[in-house]
């Protein structure tokens, strides 16, 4: 990510932090309005000009989409246009992005919207046939979408649903396990936490968890929760990763090293 679209990500989000709390349809509304610019490059060059100035951008946007969207939505978007972004697929992430958080924000507080993203992208890491399904380039929208509604639709929260049928109809290039990770990413920082994959070869016990949680919160200076995986192939030890950054301090990681540095 280049420094504009970085500055730009954090104009869009201060845009949403002066909105205020905003309803469920207003992420949605974000979200489809995201697709149909990625849809048009005529369109997406035109939101992105450097040398149009906000009035002709908001202009554009009520042209194209009138009232079909919320007013709270067309400002976001015209809000987001109005930055300088590195490229129009920066411009689509940040879209992507704000609605997620939109649509964080809209869910009641004891809903955990990372965890109903996790416990998914588990069911179809788990799920070969499912993988195939929702993430193949040549599987249509439509199918992919009716999936998700039947496979989520009452079983977990209306913002789960809204932000995975985006994910999978916009994938741009990810696959489907980083297209859900990423989602809970975004959910779990609008909320003001960090996610902390942890991978061991056996369960960690609740006092190991503890230790760990208090250690990473330390670290990264705020709230920090797991999302655990067991995998025998780890050998020993714990891997961390938070975001961009891994922490490995497995055996299978270990024994690599000392490979390489035997094969050197």
């Amino acid at each position: 990510m280049g420094s504009a679209t970085r500055e730009a990500l954090a104009g869009s989000k201060a845009a949403l932090a002066e909105l205020g709390r905003a309803d469920l349809p207003v992420a949605e509304a974000l979200l489809a309005a995201g697709r149909v610019i990625g849809e048009s490059a005529h369109l997406r060059t035109a939101l992105i000009d450097t040398e149009a100035d906000v009035a002709q951008k908001r202009a554009l946007v009520e042209a194209v989409f009138g009232s079909r969207i919320p007013a709270e939505a067309a400002s976001l978007l015209v809000s987001a246009a109005s930055r300088r972004w590195s490229s129009g697929d920066d411009f689509l992430a940040g879209i992507e992005e704000i609605g997620i958080r939109v649509a964080a924000d809209s869910a009641p507080d004891d809903v955990d919207l990372d965890a109903e993203l996790l416990a998914f992208e588990r069911a179809v890491a788990n799920d070969a046939e499912l993988e195939l399904a929702l993430g193949s380039k040549l599987g249509e929208t439509a199918a992919k979408t009716q999936i998700v509604d039947r496979l989520l639709t009452g079983k977990a929260s209306p913002q789960t649903v809204v932000i995975v049928r985006h994910l999978v109809q916009q994938p741009r290039g990810r696959r489907i396990g980083e297209l859900l990770r990423h989602g809970a990413s975004v959910v779990a920082d609008q909320r003001g936490f960090d996610i902390a994959t942890v991978t061991s070869a056996v369960p960690l016990t609740a006092a190991q968890l503890g230790r760990l949680e208090q250690g990473l919160a330390v670290q990264a200076g705020r709230r920090v929760r797991f999302d655990t995986i067991v995998d025998p192939a780890v050998l020993g030890g714990i891997r961390v990763q938070i975001g961009d950054d891994v922490i490995d301090g497995s055996v299978a990681s270990r024994l690599s090293s000392l490979r390489q540095k035997l094969a050197g």
